[in-house]
C-alpha cells in the first residue's frame, strides 16, 4: 500500500521483520519486497530504535544475530547490495551558506470538552523539528502553548498540552496533523517546511 508504505515509517522494521521471517508462507505468491525496501532506503532514520528495528531485515537476518552482522560482511557485495552509509568517520563536507530560517504554522485545537482552538506562526532555524517549533511557540506564549513530554524508546511523546493531558482511561491523546494529514514521524524527528502548518488536535482512539 502507498509505494511500499506499511502503517507509517516507525512501523517499517517491525513490518519488514515479520514479512522477512514468514515469507515462505506466502507461496505460491511471492512477497515483493523491493518497494518496501525503497521506501527504508528513502528514508534518513535517526532514532536508535527505529534503527535497530530496520537493520535486520536490510542485513537478512534475525534481530538477535543482526548485531554480529560486521564490516567485513560486506566484502564482495556490489555498491547495490551494500547498505547506504549513514556517516563516514573523518569525511568533510564542503561549506555552504547557512539555510534562511522558516516560519511555522501552528495551532492547537480541542473540540472534545471545553473547546479551545489557538494558532500562531513562529520564526525558527532552518532544519528545525517540529519539537523545537513547540518550544519556539512556547517560548513567545508560555500560558498558552505550554506542554509537557515523556522520553520513550521512539523519542519525545507529547503527554499534554495548553494543561490538557491525554487519558489512556478516556482514550484521549494529542495528534499531530499536517494539512489534515497524520504525521508519519515523531515530534523530535519530523522537520516542518517553510510555512507548513502544523495542527496538534485532541482527539479519542
Amino acid at each position: 500500500r502507498r509505494n511500499g508504505m506499511i502503517g507509517n515509517i516507525d512501523s517499517m522494521g517491525l513490518a519488514l521483520q515479520a514479512l522477512e521471517a514468514s515469507s515462505e508462507f506466502y507461496a505460491p505468491r511471492k512477497w515483493d519486497r523491493a518497494q518496501a525496501f525503497h521506501v527504508v532506503y528513502n528514508h534518513d532514520y535517526k532514532q536508535p530504535m527505529a534503527i535497530a528495528q530496520v537493520l535486520p531485515p536490510l542485513v537478512g537476518k534475525s534481530y538477535l544475530n543482526a548485531g554480529r552482522w560486521g564490516c567485513a560482511a560486506t566484502s564482495g557485495m556490489s555498491p547495490s547490495q551494500q547498505l547506504p552509509l549513514w556517516g563516514v568517520p573523518g569525511a568533510t563536507l564542503p561549506l555552504s551558506p547557512p539555510a534562511a530560517p522558516i516560519t511555522v504554522q501552528f495551532s492547537i485545537t480541542n473540540t472534545l470538552k471545553n473547546y479551545f482552538h489557538y494558532s500562531t506562526s513562529v520564526c525558527v532555524p532552518h532544519n528545525s523539528t517540529l519539537l523545537q517549533v513547540m518550544k519556539a511557540a512556547r517560548n513567545e506564549k508560555p500560558d498558552i502553548f505550554c506542554f509537557k513530554t515523556e522520553q520513550t524508546s521512539w523519542g519525545p511523546y507529547v503527554t499534554s498540552i495548553h494543561g490538557l493531558a491525554g487519558s489512556t482511561e478516556d482514550r484521549t491523546y494529542w495528534q499531530f496533523l499536517s494539512s489534515w494529514s497524520p504525521l508519519q514521524e515523531g515530534v523530535g524527528t519530523y522537520k516542518p517546511k517553510n510555512w507548513e502548518h502544523i495542527q496538534a488536535i485532541f482527539s479519542t482512539y
